[in-house]
């Protein structure tokens, strides 16, 4: 009888099959990690701008709509990752929104905007 080497048409799609099985349950869970880490940031984003935000009320007894004004370098401040926007709202109180960019937006649809006010209330809770 005849050695033979190498993989059967059939050992190769079945190799094939279940790659595309581990594949399919994998990506889900990958993207929905990747989009969990980019919100962490605009998290981290908002509670910064929020501790400047209320510096700058401090030091002016008003809240800023200019986020130039908190020295953050830009209106409105776009995270390093430029997955988010953060801008401000209002003078006698404050909301910070940080919208979504780009593929974070189709990515985390449920969170295309987060929200921090100036009594800490967090918005949607769910994405907190």
């Amino acid at each position: 009888m005849k050695m033979r080497n190498g993989f059967t048409l059939v050992e190769l799609m079945v190799g094939i099959a279940i790659i595309g099985i581990l594949t399919a349950i994998a990506y889900p869970s990958y993207t929905e990690y990747v989009a969990e880490g980019a919100r962490a940031e605009a998290h981290t984003s908002l509670l910064r701008i929020s501790n400047l935000q209320e510096q700058f009320y401090l030091d002016n007894r008003t809240y800023t709509e200019d986020m130039n004004e908190l020295g953050v370098g830009a209106d409105p401040f776009v995270t390093q990752s430029n997955l988010y926007s953060v801008d401000s709202t209002g003078t006698g109180s404050f909301v910070l929104v940080a919208t979504a960019l780009g593929v974070q937006a189709t990515r985390d649809s449920a969170c295309a905007t987060i929200q921090i006010t100036d009594t800490g209330a967090k918005t949607p809770t769910e994405c907190w």
